[in-house]
C-alpha cells in the first residue's frame, strides 16, 4: 500500500501507538506479515478514538477484507450493538468468517456476502457509522446511500482516499491505467466537501482518511455535481 506519510514516520508512529491486545492483536499482525490488505495501524487508532467518542449502536462496513476492523469496532459498540459487514471475494469471507469465529464475535458480526451496489438499496438502516473502504471508484457511487442510511450525526469514515499522494497531482501526471480512479476519486473529495448535507475532513494519514459527520438530511434526492477539479 501507498502512504502519503513518510515511513519513518508511520513507523514511529506504530512504534509509540501501543498494539490491540487478544485475538484482535493476533490478527494484525498475521495479517501484515502476510501482507494482506488491513487498514494502517496508525489509522486504525485513530478510528478507535473517533468510536469511542461516538459510541455507535449499529455500525455497516463496506469491505469486510479478513475481518480485522469489524472486530476492531466491536470493542466500540454500545450494549446490543452490531457490525453488519458487506463484501463479495469470497477468498477474503473465507478468512473473515475464521477471524470472527476466532474473536468469539458471530454474534455481533454480520456479513452480507454480494456486491455491495446490490446490497446498499435494499437496507434501511439507520446506522450511527458507516465505514467505507471498498473498491475506490466506486466512493461516489456509494455515497447517496450512505448519507441514507446515516442518523444524523452519524459519521462516514472513508479509508484511502489520497491515492498514494497522487490525488493532488494533474491528470497528467498520473499513469493512464490510474486515471479514472483518480478522476472519480477527486470527485467524491469535491461530492463530500462541498454538499451541505456532511461536515467533512480529509485527514492526511494512512493513504487518507476522510471523515464526515452527517449534520441534516437532504431537502430532496442529492444528486452530485461530480465536478471536476480546475485541471481536468
Amino acid at each position: 500500500m501507498n502512504y502519503v506519510t513518510d515511513d519513518y514516520l508511520n513507523n514511529y508512529l506504530r512504534t509509540v501507538q501501543p498494539h490491540y491486545d487478544g485475538v484482535l492483536g493476533e490478527i494484525e499482525k498475521e495479517s501484515r506479515a502476510a501482507d494482506v490488505p488491513i487498514i494502517p495501524h496508525e489509522t486504525a487508532r485513530l478510528l478507535s478514538v473517533l468510536l469511542t467518542l461516538k459510541k455507535p449502536k449499529n455500525i455497516l462496513e463496506i469491505g469486510t477484507a479478513v475481518g480485522f476492523s469489524s472486530g476492531l469496532m466491536t470493542r466500540y459498540l454500545e450494549e446490543g450493538g452490531t457490525v453488519t459487514t458487506i463484501d463479495r471475494f469470497e477468498v477474503m469471507l473465507k478468512d473473515a468468517r475464521k477471524n470472527i469465529k476466532r474473536m468469539g464475535l458471530e454474534d455481533k458480526i454480520k456479513i452480507l456476502e454480494g456486491d455491495a451496489a446490490d446490497i446498499l438499496p435494499e437496507l434501511s438502516g439507520p446506522y450511527d457509522v458507516i465505514f467505507l473502504d471498498a473498491a475506490k471508484g466506486q466512493y461516489s457511487a456509494f455515497l447517496p446511500h450512505c448519507i441514507r442510511l446515516l442518523n444524523i450525526g452519524g459519521l462516514l469514515i472513508v479509508d484511502d482516499v489520497l491515492q498514494g499522494g497522487d490525488i493532488a497531482k494533474t491528470r497528467f501526471a498520473v499513469p493512464r491505467r490510474q486515471r479514472t480512479i483518480h478522476k472519480r476519486l477527486k470527485n467524491f473529495l469535491w461530492d463530500i466537501s462541498h454538499t451541505d448535507v456532511l461536515t467533512s475532513s480529509i485527514v492526511p494519514i494512512g493513504d487518507g482518511l476522510a471523515v464526515c459527520v452527517k449534520v441534516k438530511e437532504p431537502n430532496s434526492p442529492i444528486e452530485f455535481s461530480n465536478k471536476e477539479s480546475k485541471d481536468e
